[in-house]
C-alpha cells in the first residue's frame, strides 16, 4: 500500500525553569543570588530523505515530542539544553497546520530541514534578576511552552512528467514500455491505484523521471474516486503527457475526455491550466483510432502537441519521448511553495491584541495572549513573582487601560487565577 497522506501531532519541549538559590558558603556572609537558567526545549526538526518512499511509518507512530530542558540549578549551574527530535520524512513532504490547511514547509531535496516545532526558551534563575535596588531576589521564571499543533503531511511525489488520463487508456502500459516501471496491468478500469514512478532514460546522461498517475474521474476535483489523493501528484510534474483512447474503445469521445479531465485539474489547482501539456493518443493500432486522430488535429492542432501512438506495440513511444525530453529542456524547475524556516505553530497572529479588558460577573477581567504568556512565565504562588508580574502589567499599560475603561478605586480585577483591588 502507497501512503501518501498522514496526521500527527508535534511538541517542541518546553524550557526548563529558573531557579531560586542563593549562595551559603562557609565564610562568605550574604553571599547574594545564585539560581541558574532553564535549558531550552528540544525542536521538533523535519529532514527530508531520499531513501524513504512513503508515509507508512506514521501510520504507526503519530505523536512527536522533544525533550524538555532541564531547570537551572543552584551556584548559577544553567539547564542542560533539551535535545532536537529529528523526523525523516521522504522527499517531496508538504507539511500543513491541521486545523487551517496553511503549509509550514515543503521539503523537496535530499537532506532539506524544517523547524516545525520551536521548543521553549528557559527560564532565568534569580541571579539574574538582581539589581542596586534589589540586591537578593527572590524571583525566577518558569520555562516557556514548546510549540505544538496536529499537522497533515502529503507527500507529492517529485517527477519531471505526470502521465494523465481516464482510466484504462493505457498510461500503465506506456510507463511499463519506455521504462523498467512494473506497474500491474489488465483490461479494467483503476488496475492502478497507486502512483508509479519510471525513469526513462534517452541516451548517456540525458533522463528524466515519469509518474503514472491512477485513472482520475469527472468530479475529481471534489474528491471523487480517489481524486484529491492522485491531485496532489501532478502539482509537482513541469510537463503533463495526456494519454486519450483515441480509438475510443470503450464508447468514449477522446475530445469529451481531454476536456473533462483538464477541467478537473483546473478547479483542483488554476495553476496547472498554465501547466505545459502535449497529448499521446494512444491505442492507434485499434480501428476507429484514425479517424478520431483526424478530428483531435483539427480541434486542438493549433494548441496542442500531438503523438500518435501505440503503448501495445511501441509505434511513436521513441518520438515522443524524445520530444518530452526536449521540452524538459525548456522547461525551468518549479520553485519550492514556501521557504523552509523556523516556523510556530502556536504563534500569535500578526494583529492580534496582546490583552483585552472586559467585565465579568461585576469584575473587571483582564486575559489574552501576552497576559497568558506572563502567567505561564511566573509562580503565582510566589508573593516576589506576584509583585513582578504587576510591575509588568504596568508598564504595558494595564493600569491606564483599566482606568481608561471605568475601572475605580475598590473595584474586583481578575487576572488569571489572581485576584485584587484597583487603586487608582
Amino acid at each position: 500500500m502507497f501512503y501518501d497522506y498522514a496526521k500527527i501531532f508535534v511538541k517542541g519541549g518546553d524550557g526548563g525553569n529558573g531557579m531560586v538559590a542563593f549562595r551559603r558558603e562557609k565564610y562568605i556572609a550574604q553571599g547574594g543570588p545564585a539560581g541558574g537558567d532553564g535549558g531550552r526545549g528540544g525542536s521538533v526538526i523535519f529532514q527530508a530523505d531520499e531513501g524513504l518512499r512513503t508515509l507508512v511509518d506514521f501510520r504507526y507512530r503519530k505523536h512527536f515530542k522533544a525533550e524538555r530542558g532541564e531547570n537551572g540549578q543552584t551556584k548559577n549551574k544553567y539547564g542542560e539544553d533539551g535535545q532536537d527530535l529529528l523526523v525523516k520524512v521522504p522527499v517531496g513532504t508538504v507539511v500543513k497546520k491541521e486545523d487551517t490547511g496553511e503549509i509550514v514547509a515543503d521539503l523537496i531535496r535530499h537532506g532539506q530541514t524544517a523547524v516545525i516545532a520551536q521548543g521553549g526558551r528557559g527560564g532565568r534563575g534569580n541571579s539574574r534578576f538582581a539589581s542596586s535596588v534589589n540586591r537578593a531576589p527572590e524571583v525566577a521564571e518558569n520555562g516557556e511552552p514548546g510549540d505544538e499543533g496536529w499537522l497533515i503531511l502529503e507527500l507529492r511525489l517529485l517527477a519531471d512528467v505526470g502521465l494523465i488520463g481516464f482510466p484504462n487508456v493505457g498510461k500503465s502500459t506506456i510507463i511499463a514500455h519506455v521504462s523498467a516501471a512494473k506497474p500491474k496491468i489488465a483490461d479494467y478500469h483503476f488496475t492502478t491505484i497507486d502512483p508509479n514512478l519510471g525513469v526513462v532514460r534517452l541516451e548517456e546522461g540525458r533522463s528524466f523521471v515519469l509518474v503514472d498517475i491512477p485513472g482520475l474521474v469527472e468530479g475529481a476535483s471534489e474528491g471523487l474516486g480517489l481524486g484529491h489523493r492522485f491531485l496532489r501528484h501532478v502539482e509537482r510534474t513541469r510537463l503533463l503527457l495526456h494519454v486519450l483512447d483515441t480509438a475510443g474503445s470503450e464508447g468514449r469521445d477522446p475530445l469529451e475526455d481531454l476536456r473533462l479531465i483538464n477541467l478537473e485539474l483546473e478547479k483542483y489547482n488554476p495553476i496547472l491550466k498554465e501547466r505545459k501539456q502535449i497529448v499521446a493518443a494512444n491505442k492507434m493500432d485499434i480501428p476507429g483510432a484514425a479517424a478520431n486522430l483526424e478530428r483531435l488535429k483539427a480541434e486542438l492542432g493549433g494548441t496542442l502537441e500531438i503523438y500518435p501512438v501505440s503503448a501495445v506495440t511501441g509505434q511513436g513511444l521513441n518520438e515522443l519521448m524524445y520530444r518530452v525530453g526536449s521540452l524538459l529542456d525548456e522547461i525551468p524547475l518549479l520553485p519550492e511553495i514556501v521557504p523552509v524556516e523556523a516556523y510556530k505553530v502556536t504563534k500569535v497572529e500578526a494583529g492580534e491584541e496582546p490583552y483585552r479588558i472586559c467585565q465579568e460577573e461585576g469584575s473587571w477581567v483582564v486575559a489574552g495572549p501576552e497576559i497568558d504568556r506572563l502567567l505561564r512565565r511566573y509562580d503565582t504562588a510566589n508573593e516576589a513573582a506576584v509583585k513582578r508580574i504587576l510591575l509588568i502589567l504596568r508598564k504595558i499599560g494595564v493600569d491606564k487601560a483599566l482606568r481608561d475603561s471605568g475601572a475605580k478605586d475598590g473595584d474586583t480585577v481578575r487576572i488569571g487565577e489572581l485576584e485584587f483591588d484597583f487603586l487608582d
